[in-house]
């Protein structure tokens, strides 16, 4: 099959400009996102106390004692979170303005192929999400990893709903801008497959260095499976659904488990 990675519509744009859209996107993403998770990094290695002693919570209230304020900036951050993924919608259709503009398409995120993509990403999930929590227990256990704390929200009606939806946020912001966007960029800069294979399973663990060394490494694996996977299918749906029910497992089984069972780290 054609490499999904690659695009004719960006015939009209000059290596020059889709280097500089890409490099914007990435700045107001996930490239930030990495910067900042060296610098935690960063001042984590350089406190006292060994990495497992120190904690790195994902969802966190706002504002504990006001529900309603706390509801409301956790959907603020959420919202806020996929303008990038509007923003990549606006530069595919951008590329294939003549021909009707299919946008997300570019790269398969839609819903073509409902019962494809829920089927293998449940599968994926399955693989990943059952490997990456051994891998974590391993890691902490060998004082490799920070203790990562999923939520940290109080106990309130909107408590699961919110970390569902941040964990749908997290999938479709990572899949679609460093598997599907950046790859179809990188390949149309004439990166190389490896090449680009590389950028973006290191990206990946790089915005995840926050959790610490094992954080990193298992992303990117992580990465380079789904970077498989996608040039496999085609389309980053089947990538987002696997994700998602990662982090819906993570999130919510965290919730519910946390202080009831001795195998789960807790802060």
């Amino acid at each position: 099959m054609a490499d999904a990675a690659s695009g004719g519509g960006a015939a009209r744009l000059s290596r020059r400009v889709l280097r500089q859209e890409m490099l914007l996107v990435l700045a107001v993403s996930l490239g930030a996102s990495a910067v900042g998770a060296l610098i935690s990094f960063t001042g984590v290695v350089t406190r006292p106390g060994g990495l497992s002693e120190q904690a790195a919570t994902l969802n966190s209230s706002r504002a504990p004692d006001r529900p309603w304020l706390d509801l409301a900036w956790q959907l603020f951050g959420i919202t806020t979170d996929l303008v990038p993924v509007v923003l990549v919608a606006h530069l595919l259709m951008r590329e294939w303005a003549e021909a009707g503009g299919p946008g997300l398409r570019a790269i398969g995120f839609d819903l073509r192929r409902p019962r494809f993509d829920l089927a293998w990403g449940a599968v994926v999930a399955a693989g990943i999400g059952g490997s990456g929590l051994l891998l974590y227990l391993g890691a902490h256990a060998a004082g490799a990893n920070l203790t990562v704390v999923p939520e940290s929200l109080p106990d309130v009606w909107w408590k699961i709903p919110v970390l569902i939806a941040s964990a749908l946020e997290n999938a479709v912001l990572e899949e679609v801008i460093v598997v599907g966007y950046l790859l179809r960029r990188l390949g149309q800069l004439g990166w190389t497959p490896v090449g680009a294979l590389v950028a973006s399973s290191v990206l990946r663990g790089s915005y995840h260095l926050y959790q610490g060394i094992g954080g990193f490494f298992g992303n990117v694996v992580m990465g380079v499976i789904f970077v498989w996977l996608y040039r496999r299918w085609g389309r980053v749906m089947p990538l987002v659904v696997a994700h998602a029910l990662i982090d819906i497992v993570a999130f919510v089984g965290y919730a519910l488990l946390a202080g009831r069972v001795d195998w789960l780290p807790t802060a």
